[in-house]
């Protein structure tokens, strides 16, 4: 018995022999010369138009998120490009390749947590089982501590500052991180800062994006800064340095009872 599916459908372009449609905008009238990139890739991700509010915390998420110095992604880069500078898209893929998890992307795993806060009937209840929670595992609450920027993170508080200051914003988010923040403090003892990723999952969330979709801004905002890298790569090559520093950084130690590998009995 064949089983049919619903045939799968889009709403994001269409054209025709003259025309070019984003949705229901025309591409040529409507759109170029028209609207700001931040304005048409939110059109598309969002799936409604822009509000004012809208385009000026996105810009702000990825001025922020666009660049931070010599970073795992950074390095890959730069790597790819000295071994292939060829392949340009292939050098900044391998760098988007680490927006995951632990760097760049971390707002995903923030923002889980904040849906659960703005959802509960207690928020400081809430926050407090969170941070407990992470306070067993042993492990850091994502969005919160930095390696870098110690006893505060100023990108995360200049970007709640701006959001604070939006009256078209509820608030909902940027006071389930400050619940948060002040369980995570309570637990460890100290001040622990909010990282900017931590302040991105919180205003992104006010602009309802799903968290889920929140990484991707990550991803155009560090394909952006990779390009630059390039860019300096080009001008003022870092990759064999970076490859001679590591290969005399770390020893080589051989293995023990024999040859490299070999652990069979002698």
């Amino acid at each position: 018995m064949t089983t049919h599916s619903k045939t799968p459908t889009t709403s994001l372009c269409t054209h025709t022999l003259t025309s070019l449609h984003y949705g229901n905008t025309n591409l040529v009238e409507d759109l170029m010369g028209q609207k700001t990139f931040t304005e048409v890739m939110l059109m598309q991700i969002l799936g409604r138009t822009p509000r004012p509010v809208d385009l000026r915390i996105t810009d702000v998420v990825l001025i922020v998120l666009m660049e931070h110095g010599l970073t795992p992604s950074a390095i890959a880069t730069r790597l790819i490009y000295m071994s292939a500078p060829e392949n340009l898209q292939g050098a900044v893929s391998a760098g988007l390749l680490a927006v995951g998890s632990s760097f760049v992307g971390t707002m995903e795993n923030c923002s889980r947590m904040l849906d659960r806060i703005v959802a509960a009937p207690d928020a400081d209840a809430e926050a407090l089982e969170i941070a407990h929670h992470y306070k067993a595992q042993k492990s850091l609450v994502p969005g919160f501590g930095h390696h870098l920027h110690k006893p505060v993170d100023p990108r995360a508080y200049k970007l709640l500052e701006l959001a604070r200051a939006e009256p078209d914003l509820k608030g909902d988010r940027v006071r389930a991180l400050e619940a948060l923040s002040r369980a995570v403090d309570a637990v460890a003892g100290k001040p622990i800062t909010i990282n900017a990723t931590g302040a991105v999952a919180a205003l992104l969330g006010e602009l309802e994006v799903p968290t889920n979709v929140m990484r991707g801004f990550a991803v155009i905002s560090r394909a952006a800064g990779l390009v630059s890298h390039i860019v300096e790569e080009q001008r003022d090559p870092s990759g064999r340095f970076i490859w001679d520093t590591i290969e005399h950084a770390i020893p080589f130690v051989a293995a023990k009872g024999g040859k490299s590998g070999d652990s069979s009995p002698a």
